[in-house]
């Protein structure tokens, strides 16, 4: 009996060797990390999606409508993913060490701004597809998360009452006109 449970625990600490390699051995030298997801084609940083609008509005510009709402739309969904993405890791850090909220509530702004841009685009692409209405949610969304006190909010309430969605012009501040 005493002879298979030394055979079980010798077996059992191979497989933990063969599972777990390099626990246990002395680090040789430390390494600078691999930071795979920064190049510019991956999909999980902001850069790609800056590529994309810039892609986008380049097939806008030639005329490629269909094409320039393909790349602004994938651009859109590239800054949803990653606006999800920061906003978890900010919360599952806050309070215990406030640096990385920070850079993640950072990167959050970020991606917030390059969706508004995605949709600002995205809905000229619908107008001049003679798709208003299809606009107006995308339009709707950037007052929203952007607000109206933003160049981004102002542009798409702008565009929201140049296709007749709404009609009370925002006048930033500005007194409004008075009534006759």
């Amino acid at each position: 009996m005493r002879r298979s449970t030394r055979r079980l625990c010798g077996t059992a600490l191979a497989l933990a060797a063969c599972l777990a390699p390099g626990v246990g051995l002395p680090v040789l030298a430390q390494q600078e990390p691999e930071r795979s997801l920064a190049s510019a084609q991956n999909p999980m940083n902001l850069q790609a999606a800056r590529n994309l609008l810039a892609q986008g509005d380049a097939a806008a510009a030639s005329g490629n409508l269909t094409e320039a709402r393909r790349l602004y739309d994938q651009a859109r969904d590239y800054t949803r993913r990653l606006l999800s993405f920061y906003r978890d890791l900010s919360g599952s850090f806050r309070g215990l060490d406030a640096r990385i909220p920070r850079e993640m509530d950072q990167k959050g702004r970020e991606a917030l701004e390059l969706l508004a841009q995605a949709n600002l685009r995205l809905a000229a692409v619908f107008r001049r597809q003679s798709q208003p209405e299809v606009a107006v949610p995308l339009l709707v969304e950037v007052v929203k998360v952007m607000t109206p006190a933003t160049e981004e909010g102002r542009k798409a309430y702008q565009m929201l009452v140049e296709i007749g969605f709404a009609t009370t012009p925002y006048t930033a501040g500005q007194a409004a006109p008075a009534a006759r």
